[in-house]
């Protein structure tokens, strides 16, 4: 059984570990995305305000499964969407759309009207994901970047009432 809770001690290295092997693993991304994640998730954490900020960490069997974080961002009113993975053997069940939801639903709440996430082109399954909940592609650009060339991707979702 699928349980969401927030925060609990060390998840900061779980969220970051499961991103720094999943993504070198399946994309040979080097060593600066490990610390990118490790240092960017940790002052997230370090600067969270709850009117503001969300964290959701999925657990099956009391084991970590994945995780969503939402934050205000620079522009009033606008949330940004971060760290969400879903472990990959765990993938398919369920659990990436539920954590989507939940942090769209938070979002709503705090009253953000529009929310963005950064990806890159080639993770199909995490974009269909994005686009059955609303969010569309706004942008495109290729970068060189954690040791590799990719193609950056912008999508946003206006939060209607």
């Amino acid at each position: 059984m699928m349980e969401i809770t927030g925060y609990y001690p060390g998840v900061i290295g779980r969220i970051t570990e499961l991103h720094a092997t999943y993504y070198h693993d399946n994309w040979n991304l080097d060593m600066t995305f490990e610390t990118q994640v490790g240092r960017e998730l940790s002052e997230f954490i370090d600067h969270f305000h709850p009117e503001r900020d969300g964290l959701w960490i999925a657990k099956i069997a009391g084991a970590f499964a994945g995780s969503v974080a939402i934050g205000g961002a620079e522009t009033e009113g606008v949330a940004r969407l971060r760290w969400f993975i879903v472990a990959p053997g765990l993938q398919g069940r369920g659990i990436g759309g539920e954590l989507l939801r939940t942090a769209i639903s938070s979002s709503r709440k705090r009253k953000y009207e529009k929310i963005y996430l950064w990806t890159f082109k080639g993770l199909d399954r995490a974009r269909s994901l994005y686009e059955s909940e609303g969010f569309i592609l706004l942008k495109e650009k290729n970068v060189h970047q954690w040791g590799i060339d990719l193609t950056e991707q912008m999508f946003t979702l206006r939060l209607g009432e």
